[in-house]
């Protein structure tokens, strides 16, 4: 198992991937590699998304609060459930498990409090509307990379 860092990184979703119809068929423990339940169209290419992580105590419980929006999306580890009080914008939500299959993605207005999920081990938060334009969906495979040291993360808007 992985130990997580503050930082920045990239999400990457491949095309084709969360048809609902399973868990991801790559058996590679690597961080969130495989190739999703199913092969995406011809010439698709997989989309990089930049990401913030929080993985700290300090970073988790800030996660979203005090920005009017994000720049790709914030991973927030180890998580299984978020809140949207005193949040200023609705969110899209993907629970994610140890191997980066994602579980449900929900969309939750300002002054919400999620379900946890006792499976997920991660969750990945971006602007509604932004997870159905990447493709992500439950039962589809995502790729998290973090970036090296040093390297600047996404800002919140």
């Amino acid at each position: 198992m992985r130990t997580w860092r503050n930082g920045g990184g990239t999400l990457t979703v491949a095309p084709g991937t969360g048809t609902g119809t399973g868990t991801g068929t790559g058996t590679d423990e690597h961080v969130g590699t495989g190739p999703g339940p199913g092969p995406g169209p011809v010439g698709a290419a997989a989309r990089e998304i930049p990401l913030r992580i929080a993985a700290s105590y300090r970073a988790r419980a800030k996660g979203l609060l005090g920005v009017d929006g994000v720049d790709g999306a914030l991973l927030i580890t180890p998580c299984q459930s978020v809140h949207t009080f005193r949040m200023r914008f609705t969110i899209d939500v993907a629970y994610l498990d140890r191997r980066f299959n994602v579980l449900a993605v929900r969309t939750m207005r300002p002054g919400r409090l999620g379900l946890p999920r006792l499976r997920a081990r991660h969750v990945l938060e971006a602007e509604a509307g932004a997870m159905e334009r990447w493709g992500v969906r439950p039962g589809g495979r995502v790729r998290i990379s973090a970036a090296p040291l040093g390297e600047a993360s996404p800002p919140g808007r």
